[in-house]
């Protein structure tokens, strides 16, 4: 029974079958095929007997081995290794099928190779989530055929395996790299413009060319002999706080991942710049109730207390409740902080409807409203109309581009800080963004 549940017939014993068959036809009717057909079976008979020997005798093993990470990024490639050993007496033909979470959808796939005896083998693949949560990793078959390669046996490895996909991670190193590119300039190497000058002292240097001759130190300068500048930094322990709204207006996929994805990668990455440069960062997720928080904090263990929070939010249809929103904002904040809301208005009613909860937030804390560009619509707006059906689509799409504009107008006109951006630029613009409120003090 042990044997008969690990056997598997492959393609070839019927090839080689059928053409057994044709020769055992064309023996009947020319009798001088007769024996060198019936010798031919034989010997293939001991091949199929011999293939049994080599697949099922006791020492006989194919293992495999696979290596991923317990941790998976949401949105980017993740790799996935596996390291197949031929323990069996003779070359092997194996095919591996890898039972990959259901959430892939990966169906179909296998991986085959040829190994000699004693030999390994190593697959690499790379895997793309596109929802947080929990994934889980099954079995794995390989599938070994010798000689005629007639028959297979499985050697079924049991390699389950539980994995989280956590909020997009892989990136984090890259754009702190571009938000402390600043700190180069020291070694001779990059020259970067400061937007304006930061209160916070933090040494006096020698002059090179390019630093702004109104920070010259005249003291300094007349007792050492040189032209001495001040140097500063951007102003540290200040709060940073993302808030991501739930609602059904982040429900909206773009790139394969949803508005709220999108959001929780940014604000990581911001939080994950923001301890960097001495800020607190903090997190609240909001829909018709407060759902979720992390309070500012600069610890080392802050990052994983926000991916841990984030890493089964969802959205749902229900509309978001800025009130809730405002209210932990007052009681929940004790500093001014800057808050960047990660939310959608699609139009200028649906605006005018929490602009009075924008305003409140704004009064007591510095707010910065990130919301998105439908991309699809956007470039149908660029595109050029070929037929008046396409003429009325090109002007809906441009009066849809001009209400989200409409939108940003008069929540700047408010004194609010706004951020209109496509969903693939996000990351990028809201760093930049971080950066020059920071830069200028604004917090």
């Amino acid at each position: 029974m042990k044997i008969l549940g690990s056997l598997y017939f492959h393609p070839n014993f019927f090839r080689i079958g059928g053409g057994f068959i044709a020769a055992w036809v064309a023996a009947y009717i020319l009798p001088f095929l007769f024996v060198p057909v019936a010798l031919l079976s034989w010997a293939y008979l001991l091949i199929l007997l011999g293939e049994l020997y080599f697949l099922f005798r006791k020492s006989a093993l194919v293992e495999a081995q696979r290596s991923v990470s317990e941790r998976l990024s949401n949105g980017d490639l993740n790799p996935v290794q596996i390291v197949v050993e031929n323990r069996l007496a003779i070359r092997a033909q194996i095919q591996l099928i890898d039972e990959v979470p259901d959430q892939f959808q990966w169906r179909g796939q296998s991986f085959s190779f040829s190994l000699e005896a004693g030999q390994q083998h190593q697959i690499n693949y790379q895997l793309r989530p596109q929802k947080r949560g929990p994934y889980n990793f099954g079995k794995m078959h390989c599938y070994a055929s010798v000689l005629s390669h007639s028959l297979q046996r499985n050697f079924q490895q049991e390699a389950e395996e539980a994995c989280k996909t956590y909020p997009s991670f892989l990136d984090l190193h890259r754009y702190e790299l571009m938000a402390f590119s600043e700190h180069l300039r020291f070694q001779g190497q990059k020259r970067v413009r400061q937007i304006a000058i930061s209160q916070e002292f933090e040494k006096i240097d020698k002059y090179v060319e390019g630093d702004d001759y109104r920070r010259i130190n005249w003291k300094a300068t007349a007792r050492t002999g040189e032209l001495m500048v001040n140097h500063y930094r951007d102003e540290r322990s200040q709060n940073v706080v993302a808030a991501i709204d739930k609602g059904r207006a982040m429900k909206m996929p773009f790139g394969g991942l949803t508005l709220l994805d999108h959001a929780i990668n940014a604000s990581l990455m911001i939080a994950n710049v923001a301890l960097k440069k001495g800020d607190r960062v903090g997190l609240v997720t909001a829909q018709h109730k407060i759902q979720g928080e992390v309070l500012p904090s600069g610890r080392n263990a802050q990052m994983m207390h926000i991916m841990e929070r984030l890493y089964a939010e969802k959205t749902a249809y229900k509309e978001t409740d800025y009130s809730a929103l405002y209210r932990w904002c007052s009681y929940r904040l004790k500093e001014r902080s800057l808050v960047m809301l990660y939310t959608n208005f699609e139009t200028l009613h649906g605006l005018h409807r929490q602009l009075p909860y924008l305003k409140l937030i704004n009064r007591h804390h510095r707010l910065l409203v990130i919301f998105f560009l439908n991309e699809e619509i956007e470039d149908l707006s660029f595109q050029a109309a070929q037929n008046l059906q396409e003429v009325y689509r090109k002007g809906l799409a441009e009066d849809f581009l001009l209400e989200k504009q409409r939108i940003a107008k008069t929540l700047r006109r408010h004194g609010i800080q706004t951020l209109l951006t496509r969903p693939e630029h996000l990351n990028i613009k809201a760093l930049n963004k971080y950066l020059e409120i920071k830069h200028r003090g604004l917090i």
